[in-house]
């Protein structure tokens, strides 16, 4: 039995009593704007804004909103998040915390990071790859924090995190603890995690449900990674092409890192401020998970893979078990076939990327209404057509 390790409340207690000031309380002057903290550009304006720079300034943060009852979102790089045009009434703190710990043991051993849930992620895979640790080299290029990787069980080009992460600290909004969870027990599937359920289980939430940020809130992510210059086996048929090797042939981690942010930006999945279609938050959908007969009842052609349960793997460098009776198929593909091209809505304020018929972006005008409108029409297409519904990946605020 999987047990979870829980820390004591600091003896002085910073998540039952109001905190009255902060070190940080974030920028002077008028109130921030969702619109100058996201990817996507929109959003109104933020109540009580916060910047912490360390852990006990989030947790008395995350601890003086909770007493309050106010809204709290948790907000990492924003890149995974649509949030509404109308004012926030509650708190936002943008995690600020840098610096990795890391330590390299032996070849079967392999090497180790802690990272504080406020660090660039992609400086994390970055860091991996000039070390010469194996794991998380087709995660080059996305943006945000390391925070949401456990959250979404953030993945790519064949890897998810699911595969390196040894453990994840959190602050548990309901105990008013610190708390650890082993790989285990995050239960971690495709875009999802235990994490992210407290959003939409009360059974996971103790009772409630927790919004727009979960129960747990990310302090701090572990990682155990194999030591190798060579890349993991290439997964993703696209990448392997790219690199000019088959499927399962693995190739030097620094060229499969470069390959990766190629092909994202080819895609307009790498931030450009002068680039509109990285005006965005990547992926808008996620990939339907379909049962065999929903899977057998589309085109010919249309693409089927198969579907990996992480909830098995305990152990770092796992393989996932395949669930039989289950087929993952590509949002793309099913948006693309419905008759949105890449650049639909143009010209607009809200238009699918032509780059990638996947991603939802703002042409410099966009509302959060013009993109919820476009996602609409988009989902009530696919659904039209093919009787799936599309599931939207960021967190809608």
């Amino acid at each position: 039995m999987s047990l979870s390790c829980v820390e004591p409340e600091p003896a002085d207690g910073p998540a039952v009593r109001r905190v009255e000031a902060l070190a940080h309380p974030g920028p002077a002057g008028p109130s921030p704007m969702f619109a100058d903290l996201t990817t996507f550009r929109v959003g109104g304006e933020i109540a009580h804004y916060v910047e912490a720079h360390s852990e006990e300034e989030l947790i008395a943060t995350v601890a003086a909103a909770d007493h309050d009852g106010a809204p709290l979102l948790v907000l990492g790089g924003g890149s995974n998040l649509l949030a509404s045009d109308d004012p926030f009434p509650g708190t936002v703190v943008r995690d600020m915390r840098r610096g990795i710990r890391a330590e390299s043991f032996s070849t079967c051993a392999g090497a180790s990071m802690d990272v504080p849930a406020g660090h660039p992620w992609d400086d994390v895979v970055a860091r991996a790859v000039e070390e010469e640790w194996m794991g998380i080299e087709a995660l080059s290029g996305i943006p945000g924090t390391t925070g949401a990787t456990p959250v979404q069980n953030v993945g790519a080009y064949g890897q998810e995190v699911a595969e390196t992460i040894s453990s994840v600290r959190v602050w548990d909004r309901l105990e008013r603890r610190p708390r650890m969870f082993s790989l285990g027990e995050l239960r971690l599937g495709y875009r999802d995690s235990l994490l992210k359920r407290s959003l939409r289980d009360t059974g996971v939430g103790g009772g409630r449900l927790w919004g727009p940020t979960g129960r747990w809130v990310v302090l701090e992510v572990s990682f155990q990674l194999r030591l190798a210059s060579l890349s993991a086996p290439i997964r993703y048929a696209e990448l392997a092409r790219t690199l000019g090797v088959e499927p399962g042939e693995r190739a030097p981690s620094r060229e499969v890192r470069e390959a990766v942010i190629e092909l994202r930006r080819s895609k307009g999945m790498v931030l450009d401020p002068e680039d509109h279609d990285t005006w965005s938050a990547g992926s808008f959908f996620t990939n339907p998970i379909l049962t065999s007969e929903q899977a057998g009842a589309l085109p010919d052609g249309a693409p089927r893979f198969p579907v990996a349960d992480h909830t098995a793997i305990h152990q770092i460098g796992g393989a996932p078990v395949v669930v039989e009776g289950l087929v993952k198929t590509s949002a793309a593909w099913l948006i693309s076939r419905a008759g949105f091209e890449k650049g639909h809505g143009l010209p607009g304020r809200a238009a699918l990327s032509t780059k990638h018929a996947l991603a939802l972006t703002n042409r410099g005008g966009a509302t959060s209404a013009d993109i919820h409108a476009l996602a609409a029409e988009v989902r009530a297409g696919v659904r039209s057509a093919f009787g799936i519904d599309l599931v939207p990946e960021p967190v809608i605020l």
